[in-house]
Parts: C-alpha cells; sequence; structure tokens
C-alpha cells in the first residue's frame, strides 16, 4: 500500500530551478515544501572543485545518462545530452559558465505577446540573485545567493587574443552582463571561495535549514496526479517504495528539459495521439510538450602551441598536488577555475538583434586526463570552440512510455537549417583570422583540427558534421505561448495549459534560447517565477 503525505508546495527536481523555488516560496513559513530529486548526494568532491570539472563530466557519475539518437546533417552520429541527476541537477555538473544574453533575447519574449518578460522586468530577478564580485551597478547585484566571479588565468595568451579581437575592431568589455554583451571579455562563473556555487550551494541549503522545506532525494516521480484537470499530487518511487504525495497548492515540474515534457506525457498532458500511443489517458491535449527544443551547438578547433603555457606549467607533477591541496584547504590556486581567460559573443553576417556566435578559447591541451587527475599530455595546445546562439534548427522529445524510468528519444536535430551551418562556417573563418594575428600567431605552432588542408567551404562543412556537439543547454520544450497559440504548453504565468494547479518552471519554457549560458536565466525565470506563485496563492 502507497504511503501519503501533503504539502502546499510539491517540487518535482531539485535542479537550478527547483532549489531557487523552494528557498523563495518557503520564505513564507506557514506553507511546506517538499522537493523531489531522482538523484543523489551532491557532496563529491568532482563536484565541489572547479577545476574537476573535466573529470567529472567524462565520468557521466551523477546525470542521466542521456544521448541523442542519430543526427541527420552530423553524419548519423549519437550525441551525449548530459543532464543532471543530482542534488542541484545540472548546476552540480556544469562548466559554471555565467552570462545572460542579449536584452533583446528577453524583448522578443515580451514582442511576442508574454507580458512580463521584457529584459527590463527579468533584470531586477537577475540582480537579486547575484553576489557579483564587480559591485553592485544599474545592471549588477552584489547582495544574492549565487557568487559570480570573473576567470582569473595569468597567460600571454589571454591578452594576444584579446588584442587580436581589438584589431579586428571588436570592443573589449570590463562585463558581458552590463550595459553591453557584445564583443570580447574575460568568462564569469558561479564560483564561491573557489568552490563551485551550484543552485543547491546557493538555495537549497539554506531553504533546508528551515522546518517547513523537506527534500526527497534518490526517489523518481512517476507521475502527476490529476482529480479532473486539477493537479493534486505526484506519485513517487523511492528509497521507501511506492508513495503518494499531495500538493494542497500547487505541483511546480522542475525537472528540466527532457524530463519536464516526459513526467508531463507520462501524466497525461501532451498530444493526445502521441498519449494513446503509449498508453496514457489524456488529461490535457497540449500538442506542444517535447516540440521546440533546440540547443547551442559547438565545433572545435584545435592548435598545437609553441610555448607551454601558464595551466600546463601549473599541472607538473611538482606542483600539481601542492596546487591540488591549496584548493581543497583554502579554496584557491589552479583548482579554482578553469583555463579559460577570453570569450566572445560576436555577430555573423546573418545576424539579427543579438549574437548569433560565441568564441570560445581554452589555454590548454584537449584532454590532459580531463585535468585531474593528470598525465603529461606531451606538447600544450589551444583550444577554440565557435558556438551557434541562435539557431533555426528545432528538435523534439518522443516519450516511449509512461514508465519515466525509461529514457525518450531525443532528438537535437542540429543543422537542419542551412543557415545555421552558414553561420558557423563563419565563426570558423573569424577563429582562423583571430589565429593569423601576428600576437597570437606568434604562440602558435600549427593548426591540427580541421587542419590547413580545410580550405574550402566544402571542407569546413565536412569538419562541421563531424565534430559539432552540443553545449549543454536544451531549452523550449515545454515554451510558453499566449493564447491561442496551439504549441505553448505554458502561459506568461507559467501554468501549463488545460490543467490547473501545475506549473513548469526551467530552461524548457524558454520560446527562444538565450546568447548564452543558459543557467543563469533559468535561475532568474525561477526567482520570478516564485513571485507569480507567491502572488498567486495572495490573490
Amino acid at each position: 500500500m502507497a504511503l501519503q503525505r501533503e504539502y502546499d508546495y510539491v517540487i518535482v527536481g531539485a535542479g537550478s530551478a527547483g532549489c531557487v523555488l523552494a528557498n523563495r516560496l518557503s520564505e513564507n513559513r506557514d506553507v511546506t515544501v517538499l522537493v523531489i530529486e531522482a538523484g543523489g548526494s551532491d557532496r563529491d568532491p568532482y563536484i565541489r572543485i572547479p577545476l574537476a570539472w573535466g573529470r567529472l563530466f567524462a565520468r557521466r557519475a551523477h546525470d542521466w545518462g542521456y544521448d541523442t539518437q542519430p543526427e541527420p546533417a552530423l553524419n548519423g552520429r549519437v550525441l551525449d545530452c548530459a543532464r543532471g541527476k543530482v542534488i542541484g541537477g545540472s548546476s552540480s555538473i556544469n562548466a559554471m559558465a555565467y552570462a545572460r544574453g542579449h536584452p533583446s533575447d528577453y524583448d522578443k519574449w515580451a514582442d511576442a505577446g508574454l507580458e512580463g518578460w521584457s529584459f527590463s522586468e527579468c533584470l531586477p530577478y537577475f540582480r537579486k540573485m547575484e553576489s557579483w564580485e564587480g559591485g553592485p551597478d544599474q545592471y549588477r547585484g552584489a547582495s544574492g545567493p549565487v557568487n559570480v566571479v570573473r576567470a582569473g588565468l595569468d597567460d600571454p595568451l589571454v591578452d594576444a587574443w584579446f588584442h587580436a579581437g581589438e584589431r579586428l575592431g571588436y570592443p573589449i568589455l570590463e562585463d558581458n552582463c552590463g550595459a553591453e554583451q557584445e564583443g570580447f571579455a574575460v568568462p564569469q562563473w558561479t564560483i564561491r571561495n573557489g568552490r563551485r556555487c551550484s543552485s543547491a550551494v546557493a538555495y537549497l541549503r539554506p531553504a533546508l535549514k528551515r522546518a517547513n522545506v523537506h527534500l526527497l532525494s534518490e526517489t523518481m516521480t512517476k507521475r502527476i496526479l490529476f482529480e479532473g484537470k486539477r493537479a493534486v499530487g505526484v506519485e513517487v518511487n523511492g528509497r521507501s517504495g511506492r508513495e503518494v504525495i499531495r500538493a494542497r497548492r500547487e505541483v511546480i515540474c522542475s525537472a528540466g528539459a527532457i524530463n519536464s515534457p516526459q513526467l508531463l506525457i507520462a501524466s497525461g498532458v501532451g498530444a493526445r495521439d502521441e498519449l494513446r500511443e503509449i498508453g496514457v489517458e489524456p488529461v490535457a491535449d497540449v500538442p506542444g510538450v517535447g516540440k521546440n527544443m533546440h540547443d547551442h551547438m559547438s565545433v572545435p578547433m584545435e592548435y598545437l602551441r609553441k610555448d607551454r603555457g601558464t595551466f600546463q606549467k601549473h599541472l607538473r607533477y611538482d606542483r600539481f598536488f601542492a596546487m591540488v591541496a591549496q584548493g581543497l584547504f583554502f579554496g584557491t590556486g589552479g583548482t579554482a577555475g578553469l583555463p579559460m581567460g577570453i570569450v566572445g559573443f560576436l555577430r555573423s553576417s546573418m545576424a539579427g538583434q543579438s549574437a548569433d556566435l560565441a568564441l570560445l578559447f581554452r589555454a590548454s591541451a584537449p584532454a590532459p586526463q580531463q585535468y585531474l587527475p593528470f598525465q603529461d599530455p606531451g606538447q600544450d595546445g589551444i583550444g577554440y570552440r565557435v558556438a551557434l546562439m541562435q539557431p533555426e534548427s528545432r528538435g523534439w522529445i518522443r516519450v516511449v512510455s509512461a514508465d519515466t524510468g525509461v529514457a525518450p528519444h531525443i532528438y537535437q536535430n542540429f543543422l537542419a537549417s542551412e543557415r545555421d551551418l552558414a553561420i558557423v562556417r563563419e565563426g570558423l573563418k573569424l577563429f582562423r583570422a583571430l589565429s593569423a594575428d601576428p600576437e597570437v600567431a606568434s604562440h602558435i605552432d600549427r593548426e591540427v583540427l580541421p587542419g590547413p588542408a580545410a580550405d574550402s567551404d566544402e571542407a569546413l562543412d565536412d569538419h562541421i558534421r563531424a565534430n559539432a556537439t552540443t553545449v549543454h543547454h536544451p531549452v523550449g520544450s515545454c515554451r510558453m505561448g499566449v493564447e491561442g497559440d496551439e504549441m505553448g504548453v505554458v502561459d506568461a504565468q507559467l501554468r501549463v495549459r488545460g490543467t490547473e494547479g501545475l506549473r513548469v518552471v526551467d530552461a524548457s519554457i524558454m520560446p527562444n534560447i538565450v546568447s548564452g549560458a543558459t543557467n543563469g536565466p533559468t535561475l532568474m525565470i525561477a526567482e520570478k517565477a516564485a513571485d507569480i506563485v507567491k502572488q498567486s496563492s495572495s490573490a
């Protein structure tokens, strides 16, 4: 027999958004909040130490193990689709990059009729959540729970790249989350005292000190329970077995861009015909669930370096263990960041209002044992990634079973648009122009990927199709839409169409992806959603 408990708010997913909601909703001590997470503890040292990110990602010990279906435009390759299955969700396994995107990204949402989602209306929530090391101003906050710091890579290549960008006519920005986004800047990370500042660290752990917040980890949510059209709770399977948990006020789905649409469909919310194909009785016919999924895609370029860079010198055996100890005990030194000293958000010749290319620089060889533990990789290297920020291509999620323990089929559908291919090709050429700058070229031995033989558009396209991969920013699969928009899943209040007492709050609600890393915007969405929920409950 199933156990049964009752809370005011039941949040599915202790990821980036779910942790924010748990904290903000529980500020009202008169309500009770339960957060349900399929994954386990985030105490793994590889999660906490920033430099261990590469090793953490390679192990895939804390993610769902999702891969895409073969990608038609990428030579039929299967790509990983790593999503966090751990307390903190993807904020516990990502590369800690922080960005907001361009103001016009949000203004497009508002211009489509989604009231309350313009950049000027989102900005207060960005400022509320930040503790920016540069101090407060009209764009940045300095007293929020999320620590944001500048990268601190000391390498002559960083200055060389900045100078090359200037010589090509691009602005150099003090802060690309300030008045301007486009140009070259030092990257920003969510790191506090040399440790990863995940959503669990920033929001959930403080919230759990309150008596009205509870966490169920290692617990799979099987379905949302409805009475008529109203969500009244969830059915879960965890360490105590099967359990029914009721929600007096709302169920909030914050399971992410893959698992949120899967849970909705398993619960009867989706396209009617697709529900019946897997034996689920429809509760609400919402054909947009699982559609409109899109992501940032990137393509690598690799160069061998003439000299050894600062990062590789730190990884020498006679320095490495001292560096690790410094990071573990003091939160400083080489383990407190990643070897990335510059990022560029730029417009291609086909761009609209915001940057459609991100140029990401890595001042290290491709994979010196993913940084931890270290083995000498030989000759040092330089890595570039050209990332597509505003893709036209759209993918989808196909749920193949009513059992949420069965992985859905994921179709990223990268490069379905020829325009996407052309923009990335232009980005590769731009990187070559930067690398040909005399100051940068003085550090370069030779290009190894795609290599000097790739000197035509056709050869670059072959390289793109053979090497493109995800930046791990999937969004849009439960997108916001206005009344009458058949493919909209939630309204501007993030309420699920055709239901009551049910919202989706995570990156899946973005109608269009932002021009930058998506974790910061997801935190903002959850901060804003918490106020929406509070206002709704007091109305």
